[in-house]
């Protein structure tokens, strides 16, 4: 079911370890403000080992004594990771627990504050990461020129495959969903959600195998860099042309709900058939009450660095705006094994 998703750059040029320990993948939230130093809720900076977000949300709940929902965050970070993020804890009156002594395993509290309001979802503007690769194979100089394409040209913004579950078991829970089998709210989230990526995916799939993922079509709708706000269809332009070739605009494709696409011409065309071919998803996304939105097609990767730190190691810096995935930076890179061993 899920959309075989091609290369945009030709395919890796090397081989290598991810994630052999968790020290080896960092993230840091960037949330791009700062707590408001005054309110309810106590803002927790926080960085987690080998921790699930939601299981780090459910353990502070219960050291502060308040309901899971008091407890918020704005974005699910990688479990085998060293990670760093912000959580918010509405104590309404409460006593302020002592943060250093959770003895929630894998967590440290870096620092608290006050704000005014829970953290939603999606709140933050990007991720910072910091990737060390072992046991790399391949031509140092082909690996540079790769990596250069990649912070020039972008990236196809496919959603990472940890959206989708083991063997996609996440895909086909909804198709269970959609077939009539109910769920708790937890799993019907992560069905839809599963379900709604597989059909971008496979959209942007279609656009990366005709080389247009990064170019204009006819009826295309696109999103501003960095942000959610889209524009179009409009006109081609000379104007549009500079933007899209600074990355300053991106191409998008649809996040499958209700309501009439709004996309036109070549691209309508494209995204109902993909549609077409995924039916029984589209029919349950409708169903479901999701919305029609956009995703941007292509992905830039910002301050994209490396550095070799022997023969076989290479060590990768870059910031993704929220909602990406750096397996769709790194997929272009390099096939990699995960884990030590």
């Amino acid at each position: 079911m899920i959309a075989p998703t091609p290369y945009a750059h030709g395919g890796p040029v090397a081989r290598g370890r991810l994630r052999a320990e968790p020290a080896d993948f960092r993230v840091e939230e960037v949330l791009g403000f700062e707590p408001d130093g005054q309110g309810e809720h106590a803002f927790l900076w926080i960085e987690k080992t080998g921790a699930n977000t939601d299981w780090v949300a459910r353990r502070l709940a219960q050291a502060a004594g308040v309901a899971p929902m008091a407890v918020g965050f704005a974005g699910l970070k990688d479990r085998h990771a060293v990670t760093r993020q912000a959580f918010t804890l509405q104590l309404a009156g409460r006593a302020e627990p002592d943060w250093n002594a959770l003895g929630i395993e894998g967590v440290r509290v870096l620092s608290v504050a006050r704000h005014s309001r829970k953290l939603r979802r999606g709140a933050h503007r990007g991720n910072r990461f910091e990737i060390r690769l072992r046991e790399v194979e391949g031509d140092a100089d082909a690996i540079g020129a790769r990596l250069d394409a990649i912070a020039a040209r972008g990236v196809p913004n496919y959603f990472g495959e940890q959206r989708f579950g083991r063997e996609g078991g996440n895909v086909a829970l909804a198709q269970a969903m959609f077939g009539g089998r109910r769920l708790p709210r937890e799993q019907r989230g992560i069905a839809l959600s599963a379900a709604r990526s597989a059909l971008f995916n496979a959209a942007l799939a279609r656009r990366v195998a005709d080389a247009s993922w990064n170019q204009p079509l006819d009826g295309e709708v696109w999103m501003l860099d960095g942000t959610h706000a889209i524009f179009g269809p409009e006109p081609w332009s000379d104007a549009l042309a500079r933007r899209l070739d600074a990355l300053d605009i991106h191409p998008t494709g649809p996040m499958w709900g209700r309501g009439d696409l709004r996309s036109s011409g070549v691209v309508a065309a494209l995204e109902r058939e993909v549609a077409q071919a995924h039916a029984d998803l589209a029919a349950g996304l409708e169903q479901a009450g999701l919305s029609q939105e956009r995703r941007a097609l292509r992905l830039r990767v910002r301050e994209l660095r490396h550095a070799w730190t022997d023969s076989s190691v290479l060590e990768l810096g870059f910031s993704l705006d929220s909602g990406a995935f750096a397996t769709g930076m790194l997929r272009e890179l390099l096939d990699w094994h995960a884990g030590a061993g």
